[in-house]
């Protein structure tokens, strides 16, 4: 099986904030045309416009429907829910604390790929070597030359990160797009992953969060970034931003006060277009 090198302080990898991702899917088609002709060329599709289409995709985007709750979440309100319930029977207003705390249903954009772990599971198991992490920087990554597609690696992944291409008969993953990450040719603002570049709500950041200075440490900790299933043991360098807690229905709205416009005091031609609109 193949060893895993000792902890490296550079730990590039992706924060994702599941606030502002609308599930449009830019990252994912984003990726799939960069890899294309990149690192891991080509992703392979089969049947793209047929009855039953399959391919490799390196970046998936799940949508769930979350059911509306009476209090915060725990990621937001750690222990208080009691606190809050026993605060409700003493307050008199018809707008109490728990209508404050109480959390609308809401539509849930989670992408998915790789997360280049710490201890990652994918890269033990490995009989030949194929998928190794890069001391230098925490990547993981798969030689394809040493792949013999046995899916040792797919089965030990417990984020379902791995794509088995059936047509080449290798393991494929997501690379951080190192083939851009790293290329001197482009300008420094497009040396990011291809799925970063193409996000429409800048809900995707990388960096290197064994830095806590970077731009991408500061945001995990302003937020409470979180790693999937850190009880596994796989220490996941890409981190999510949980969504910020939503307004629910019930509370008082206010209106804002209405200007009265005095049209004597507009030009000529403003005055002329607001008898036109008024009619």
């Amino acid at each position: 099986m193949t060893d895993l090198p000792p902890p490296s302080k550079k730990k590039l990898g992706l924060v994702i904030d599941l606030d502002t991702c609308v599930g449009c899917h830019a990252c994912a088609v984003a990726c799939k045309e960069w890899n294309a002709g990149g690192f891991a060329a080509p992703l392979t599709d089969e049947q793209p416009y047929g009855k039953d289409p399959s391919g490799v995709w390196f970046n998936r985007v799940h949508s769930y429907e979350v059911a509306g709750s009476d209090y915060t979440t725990p990621a937001y309100d750690p222990g208080e829910h009691q606190a809050i319930a026993a605060s409700t029977s003493a307050c008199a207003s018809s707008h109490s604390i728990a209508q404050e705390a109480a959390q609308p249903a809401m539509t849930l954009h989670f992408p998915r790929s790789c997360l280049h772990c710490e201890q990652p599971a994918c890269v033990t198991v490995c009989p030949t070597g194929a998928s190794y992490k890069r001391a230098e920087d925490g990547i993981v990554l798969v030689d394809e030359d040493k792949c013999i597609g046995c899916k040792l690696c797919s089965w030990a992944c417990p984020y379902g990160a791995r794509e088995y291409s059936a047509v080449e008969g290798v393991m494929k993953k997501c690379t951080l797009c190192i083939d851009r990450i790293y290329n001197e040719n482009l300008a420094e603002a497009e040396r990011q992953p291809a799925c970063v570049q193409a996000c429409p709500t800048r809900a995707r950041h990388f960096g290197d969060l064994g830095d806590p200075e970077s731009k991408v440490s500061k945001l995990v900790a302003a937020r409470g970034g979180i790693d999937l299933m850190p009880q596994l043991g796989y220490q996941p360098v890409n981190q999510y931003l949980p969504p910020r807690p939503r307004r629910a229905g019930g509370a008082p709205a206010t209106t804002a006060p209405q200007e009265t416009l005095d049209t004597t005091a507009l030009p000529p031609v403003l005055r002329w277009l607001d008898r036109v609109l008024s009619r």
